[in-house]
């Protein structure tokens, strides 16, 4: 059922977490698991809830992750992160321009433009994809404890392009997050990397958690110690010496996966800025080369990630259906400019 759903259905989201509880641990603090210790001192918190938060990543001991079995020690510093509560769940509508590739009684696929955020959330209650849908469609449907976020059964980043399903009525979005959940859907995306890859092909299999040092920030943990499950199959399109054109399919649909796990094996999307491909990576200290990478940074200043084609068994045909779109402008105009640099090179 819809509400058994992993939040992680909602992939590539940049959640923004606060710390909401920092405290040290009194010298006369007897050593006690983590978890009873937070569930006795927090209001409102259920053994469940916290060991959830542990498993999340949501809660550090002396900056680092830990497991619910963790005996606390006076003097340990504990932080608990959590997502800012929501202001309101009222979503104001706004006519704003939306891409509608493909739509009928039970749902329809957007188009999502790259610098579009998703739905509302702190720091951006306006000019969001929900904002658009809530003016063009009525009553549209909510999953249980997504309270805000009408019709959306996943999501993208706000600075990665790319397909969207959203459903229009209650039943198409119980089957479409099951979908999801069992990661039956099928999603391609196209990235823009730094590097060659060594093979033309191949599978990250890492776990992708909160980084400790920046919760804004996933880490790929390949000896699964930490995070999540996270598989992505990976196939190299196109070779262009400094940079490498590639396709991913995810298995696992977890929060910044792919360039999580780009950066893992070393190939981080070109400009993206939270992973580290906004400098550069390969290639030479010329100036020449150094202002055309800059040129190709400012004429798509975003994380080169296009989630290209989506198919699933439609809800209620039980059908398969698949829809594509090209590269988004900026992302085929600094691909042409970097076939044209290595053929000129040459």
């Amino acid at each position: 059922m819809a509400e058994d759903l992993d939040i992680d259905q909602f992939d590539d989201e940049e959640v923004t977490l606060f710390e909401h509880h920092h405290m040290v641990i009194d010298k006369k603090q007897s050593m006690v698991r983590i978890d009873k210790y937070l569930t006795d001192k927090l209001a409102n918190a259920t053994r469940n809830k916290v060991q959830t938060a542990i498993d999340n990543g949501h809660i550090t001991v002396n900056g680092k992750t830990v497991k619910s079995n963790y005996k606390i020690k006076p003097g340990d510093e504990i932080k608990v992160f959590l997502e800012k509560p929501v202001m309101h769940t009222e979503v104001i509508p706004e006519e704003l321009p939306l891409d509608i590739i493909y739509e009928d009684d039970y749902l329809l696929i957007i188009n999502k433009p790259p610098g579009m955020v998703v739905h509302p959330a702190h720091g951006n209650w306006t000019g969001t994809l929900v904002n658009g849908l809530v003016h063009y469609f009525n009553q549209l449907p909510e999953l249980p404890g997504n309270s805000g976020r009408p019709g959306l059964v996943h999501r993208i980043d706000k600075d990665t392009s790319g397909l969207l399903v959203i459903a229009k009525s209650e039943a198409a979005m119980t089957d479409l997050a099951n979908q999801f959940f069992h990661h039956t859907i099928d999603r391609t995306y196209i990235a823009l990397v730094w590097g060659e890859p060594e093979a033309d092909e191949g599978t990250i299999n890492a776990h992708v958690g909160r980084s400790a040092k920046d919760r804004k920030v996933m880490m790929a943990f390949p000896d699964g110690s930490q995070g999540k499950h996270a598989i992505t199959h990976y196939k190299v399109l196109k070779r262009l010496r400094y940079v490498s054109l590639i396709q991913c399919n995810l298995e696992t649909g977890r929060t910044h996966q792919i360039r999580a796990h780009m950066k893992h094996i070393g190939h981080p999307l070109f400009n993206d800025t939270m992973y580290g491909g906004d400098k550069i990576r390969k290639g030479t200290q010329f100036s020449k080369y150094k202002s055309f990478v800059q040129n190709c940074f400012d004429l798509m200043p975003r994380q080169a990630l296009h989630a290209k084609s989506l198919g699933f068994v439609h809800p209620i045909t039980k059908k398969h259906v698949y829809f594509e779109v090209p590269l988004p402008e900026d992302f085929s105009s600094v691909l042409e400019k970097w076939e044209q640099y290595v053929v000129f090179e040459k």
